[in-house]
């Protein structure tokens, strides 16, 4: 299963996914964790007990300190080498994947060889003596060759949904109608998906455009104030293609009576 902007928005109670500071995932069957790549912030991260087996999109969460992914499909320990840039990261849990082997020792040291900030790994805490042990006994891992996934995660591109979404191309539209209203323009991470239940659900019965996607966008992400300005705005245009109605309707009636006269 993929985790998607919209469950992980929804699981963190945030409003974009640059907000995201603590996150628990916990037996959500997770195989594909490549949106990591746009949650730069955060802070701490559960994957426990999923079937994850690479960690490379975490390369890029450099304010996380407590990491837990207990009883994953980790098959390698080189998996590590995608934590080496995260300086702040001190609580480790890895226990129960396969690349823990057999030999614990063998595998304690190799971890905090390659990660020697470690205060806290499978909820042991680390002394001074391991890391000073594991740097001289310990197994010294290379990163593993890069994969179609770990390409597109670097990339920023893994998720199908932010690919294909119809927000790349709505989001200007929509920054235009709020730049006309003197709204402040919003980032990417403001817009809702196009595919959340809300505008599943209205099934509108005509053919919308992109124009028409936008403002419904727009519309779920303005305070009441906002609302009224739509409002106002909505009826003045409304009112002059009334008027507009209203004269081609008047002038139509005129150029008939002519005609009947004549």
């Amino acid at each position: 299963m993929k985790l998607t902007r919209k469950l992980v928005l929804a699981k963190a109670k945030a409003s974009d996914l640059d907000s995201v500071r603590k996150l628990n995932c916990w037996g959500c069957s997770l195989s594909d964790i490549s949106i990591f790549s746009q949650i730069p912030n955060i802070d701490v991260l559960t994957l426990s007990v999923n079937s994850i087996s690479s960690l490379s999109p975490l390369a890029g969460c450099h304010s996380l300190c407590e990491l837990y992914l207990r009883r994953n499909s980790i098959q390698s320990l080189s998996e590590l080498c995608h934590l080496r840039s995260l300086a702040r990261l001190r609580v480790l849990w890895l226990a129960e994947n396969p690349c823990c082997g057999p030999e614990a020792s063998r595998y304690r040291l190799t971890v905090l060889r390659c990660l020697p900030r470690l205060q806290k790994l499978d909820n042991q805490v680390v002394t001074e003596e391991e890391v000073s042990l594991a740097l001289t006994h310990g197994e010294d891992i290379t990163t593993p060759p890069t994969t179609v996934q770990d390409q597109l995660s670097t990339n920023g591109m893994a998720d199908v949904d932010t690919e294909n979404d119809p927000l790349n191309y709505n989001m200007e539209e929509t920054n235009k109608i709020r730049e006309q209203l003197g709204m402040k323009l919003l980032a990417r991470d403001k817009f809702e998906s196009l595919s959340s239940p809300v505008t599943k659900e209205a099934k509108l019965p005509f053919k919308k455009t992109h124009t028409l996607e936008a403002v419904l966008l727009l519309m779920k992400d303005l305070d009441e104030e906002e609302l009224q300005i739509v409002h106002t705005v909505a009826l003045n245009r409304l009112q002059m293609y009334t008027v507009g109605t209203e004269t081609l309707k008047d002038a139509m009636k005129t150029e008939k009576t002519t005609d009947m006269q004549h």
